[in-house]
């Protein structure tokens, strides 16, 4: 065997050794971000909400209603600028609580549209608990059936109160 084909034969060692010690760091440092990413934070302890119907009155109009497509619960870009109404109201009145109302028509199945209903309220909620108006001061109503024969719309609707 020459000098030159154990320089080869070293060299293709010491490449395959170099990838075998990067494959192990690169498992490593990827094992440690997931497992540094999966525990819980100690600036956000996780806190399990518990989201409960109040039978609170509404009092007064409406300050903002959100209207939604027949069978969809997802807010619209629209919603959400309404939204920002709400918040600023809840903000210059920090005693107040903000009251959200889902409503849906008596057609169809009951059961149904009341569930329709209340994700819809939930994700009103959402949206003003990501905007920054405290959990304890946002309250939901039990949907409610509207009655009478007004247009359609107004019973795929969220009502949202600041009193």
């Amino acid at each position: 065997m020459s000098s030159q084909d154990d320089d080869d034969n070293t060299r293709v060692a010491l490449t395959f050794i170099g990838l075998i010690v990067a494959a192990v760091v690169v498992g490593v440092l990827t094992f440690a971000v997931m497992g540094l990413g999966s525990r819980p934070s100690a600036e956000a302890p996780e806190v399990e909400l518990v989201i409960e119907e109040v039978d609170i009155a509404p009092v007064g109009e409406a300050l903002v209603k959100v209207y939604y497509e027949i069978g969809q619960a997802d807010l619209s870009g629209d919603a959400q600028a309404q939204l920002a109404k709400v918040v600023e109201a809840a903000a210059a009145q920090p005693t107040l609580i903000v009251l959200v109302s889902g409503f849906h028509d008596a057609s169809g199945n009951a059961a149904q549209n009341a569930e329709l209903a209340k994700q819809r309220a939930l994700g009103v909620r959402q949206a003003l608990l990501s905007a920054g108006v405290g959990v304890e001061r946002v309250k939901l109503r039990k949907p409610e059936s509207t009655l009478g024969d007004g247009q359609a719309a107004e019973a795929r609707r969220v009502e949202l109160r600041v009193q």
